[in-house]
């Protein structure tokens, strides 16, 4: 994860579907030493989320539309 991307810990996301999360912190996968994200639904049961940082941060495309699959709320 980037110095720029650390930065962003604490702050709310939207998934590309609407929902809520947090980002709650950096990770490695024990096995693979890869990066991952852990971040928190701001829903529901609050349920604590992993996903590798490349994918969390990723642009992706759906109905002839790019998006990023988790966008950053604004803080107001």
């Amino acid at each position: 994860m980037t110095e720029e991307q650390a930065k962003l810990v604490g702050r709310t996301f939207r998934h590309f579907k609407g929902n809520l999360y947090r980002l709650e912190g950096l990770a490695k996968d024990s096995e693979t030493l890869e990066e991952m994200v852990v971040y928190r639904s701001l829903y529901g049961e609050g349920g604590l989320w992993v996903r590798p940082t490349k994918m969390f941060f990723e642009s992706i495309q759906r109905d002839g539309k790019t998006m990023k699959r988790f966008e950053l709320v604004e803080d107001t």
